[in-house]
């Protein structure tokens, strides 16, 4: 039977269940990976559920996102990662070591092989061939313990490419953000997105990455490119061609969709505030005045794009109205650049470099001023995640970007006087590994944990009757962003879910946990379409279940933040008919009665809107496992009773 990749890499990883779109199916995984803003609760929780050693075969603790050492919080907690990661049998990525995808594609990412990791941008990985999927901290746990990885069956959509990308004034970035174009934010739930056809050889592996690291921005499961002769060249240049493997699709192999696109019909493009799939070419936007320009974060800051920014810096001068700020994707990138001297290239056009780590992505420093443009080779825009709320974000490619910077303003990099050069891959990576601390054998390490670091809190099992206030009424395509806003304030209080529980939803409503807190027989929210879209944190789950919410009822869920509340035993319930969310509003007291016989049975449930006198039917549609999560009030007592 002629297979595709992703059934291929899934039949050698099948644990339990059938290779049948929308089966529940558990896999082996061979690689997990956390950063800091999310592996500090994955670590506590994987110490809550009393395993002695990571059981998957490599682990990695990365240190990227909470970089800013305003007070002892970050320092506390690169330590306690440090520590945990020596005592459970994991590699430690130091702080300055670089973003944890891209030094995981650099170091460790292996074609054929399955890796989970804390954060929504793993499937970066798939560049190389592998299936990378996002998780919350606790599934990570739990199959860092040694269970396997749980899912449905996801569709399979084939994009084929013809033509070539090898254009100075292209990048991979340019095809990701047509792809956002033609299919929306919500294009790729419950899918995986397989890339194919002759123009995947006009792309080399960090070109193929960002492609797959911003397929999370479709909402797609994972996104896989096959493994090549250009794979295959990358890893041997990184001193890992032992790691490669041929993979591709069979000829025949069956898909739920085909999607074609032609490189060499492709435009310069750029996402509009506040959304990904809000794109325009960049011609309809020329002149457009420009403030702030940032080149880096995992979607762009590969060697190969680095370099090329360099050179069109050298000799030339940042526009006296624009702050650039570059960071190399990792100590890699930026230590062949310094010693190519293209960092006092960058540094003498008036770039400002910052450290390799994740920065202004995250509003983590480098936030820009009131009411101004920045354009950035990142890969979200979501209202007010730069730290500024009434900023306006635009995505583009880097090369783009380093021109508007030049120039001052938006335009298309065809029509200004600058040349652009093609860099080629280079033969050999320069291997440094020193920062890469490798796991502890047979030694046992103390774990150090600081004032901020608290416990994991543990949900009770669901009871039999809900009656619960909707204490929020949201919109479509709410992020985890919103929920549980990110940024230099909020990010340190990560290990802290009492702290961190006072900011849920406060970009949106400054009274939520106040109410939410005084609010007697727990919270329900009501959403919209693609609830929860956005960053893979659990603590956009876990903060709100603190503060009691029981219930979540919206259009349609973002898979990652459908996962992590089940997985804190919040239930997720979807209008059987969509115009019944017009029937809800905010400030309404809703009962579901006969909750547990529901979940058990045919997941049908009533909810009593009291105060109009209706009834709305409810879906649940959750498979066996998800059921007994979340009658048992979460993936944790759940795991720990199976212990």
């Amino acid at each position: 039977m002629a297979m595709n990749l992703v059934e291929k890499i899934f039949s050698r990883h099948l644990l339990v269940g059938e290779l049948k779109e929308g089966s529940p199916i558990s896999l082996s995984v061979d690689q997990v990976y956390t950063q800091d803003a999310t592996g500090t609760m994955t670590w506590l929780e994987f110490e809550a559920i009393g395993i002695d050693k990571v059981q998957v075969p490599l682990a990695v603790s990365y240190v990227d996102h909470n970089m800013l050492q305003t007070n002892f919080m970050n320092a506390d907690d690169h330590l306690f990662l440090q520590t945990s990661a020596q005592r459970f049998g994991a590699y430690f990525s130091r702080p300055g070591n670089g973003i944890c995808h891209q030094v995981h594609l650099e170091r460790f990412a292996s074609p054929g092989k399955i890796a989970l990791g804390t954060d929504s941008h793993t499937p970066t990985q798939g560049g190389v061939g592998m299936i990378a999927i996002g998780v919350g901290g606790l599934e990570a746990a739990t199959v860092m313990a040694g269970a396997g990885f749980e899912i449905n069956m996801p569709k399979v959509v084939k994009v084929n490419f013809k033509g070539s990308l090898r254009k100075p004034y292209l990048t991979a970035m340019d095809v990701i953000l047509t792809l956002l174009k033609m299919l929306t934010v919500k294009g790729g739930v419950g899918k995986i997105i397989e890339y194919g056809g002759d123009g995947v050889k006009s792309l080399n592996v960090t070109d193929r990455a960002t492609i797959t690291n911003m397929g999370a921005e479709l909402g797609a499961t994972t996104s896989i490119f096959p493994s090549d002769e250009v794979t295959r060249q990358f890893l041997k240049a990184q001193g890992r061609e032992s790691d490669w493997i041929e993979l591709s699709a069979d000829e025949g192999a069956s898909y739920s969709e085909i999607i074609h696109l032609d490189l060499d019909n492709l435009e310069s493009m750029l996402a509009c505030p506040h959304s990904p799939d809000n794109v325009k070419t960049i011609k309809e936007l020329a002149g457009t005045k420009v403030h702030q320009v940032c080149i880096g974060s995992c979607t762009n800051s590969s060697y190969q794009a680095m370099k090329t920014v360099a050179l069109i810096l050298k000799g030339k001068t940042v526009s006296p109205n624009v702050n650039l700020m570059i960071n190399p994707g990792s100590r890699q990138v930026y230590e062949m650049l310094a010693r190519e001297g293209l960092i006092s290239e960058m540094i003498s056009a008036g770039a400002r470099i910052l450290e390799s780590s994740c920065g202004p992505c995250i509003g983590m420093g480098a936030s820009p001023g009131s009411g101004q443009v920045s354009v950035r080779s990142f890969n979200r825009n979501f209202k007010g995640r730069s730290g500024t709320k009434d900023a306006d974000v635009y995505l583009t490619n880097p090369v783009a970007c380093v021109i508007m910077a030049i120039k001052g303003e938006m335009i298309d990099p065809r029509d200004s006087d600058i040349e652009i050069p093609l860099i080629e891959n280079p033969d050999t990576f320069l291997i440094n590994d020193s920062m890469l601390i490798p796991p502890t054998k047979n030694v046992k390490v103390e774990i150090i944990r600081g004032p901020n670091i608290k416990e994991v809190p543990i949900k009770e099992p669901i009871k039999d009757e809900l009656l619960s206030e909707v204490i929020l009424k949201t919109g479509d395509n709410i992020t985890t962003d919103d929920i549980m806003p990110a940024g230099s304030q909020i990010l340190p209080l990560r290990s802290n879910v009492p702290a961190i529980s006072e900011y849920v939803f406060k970009n949106i409503d400054e009274t939520f946990a106040k109410r939410a807190k005084e609010a007697k027989g727990g919270v329900i929210v009501v959403g919209g379409e693609n609830y929860g879209q956005g960053s893979s944190r659990e603590h956009a789950a876990l903060a709100p279940m603190y503060l009691g919410l029981q219930a979540v009822i919206a259009k349609s869920f973002a898979r990652i933040h459908r996962a992590n509340l089940i997985n804190f035993g919040i239930l997720p319930l979807i209008f059987k008919n969509p115009h019944d969310y017009e029937k809800i509003n905010q400030g309404d007291t809703i009962k579901i009665s006969n909750l547990i016989n529901s979940i058990k049975t045919n997941q049908l449930f009533i909810a009593e809107i009291l105060s109009k006198g209706i009834k709305i039917e409810l879906t649940g549609n959750l498979n066996e496992r998800e059921k007994d999560l979340i009658l048992k009030g979460g993936l944790l007592p759940y795991t720990r009773l199976k212990r």
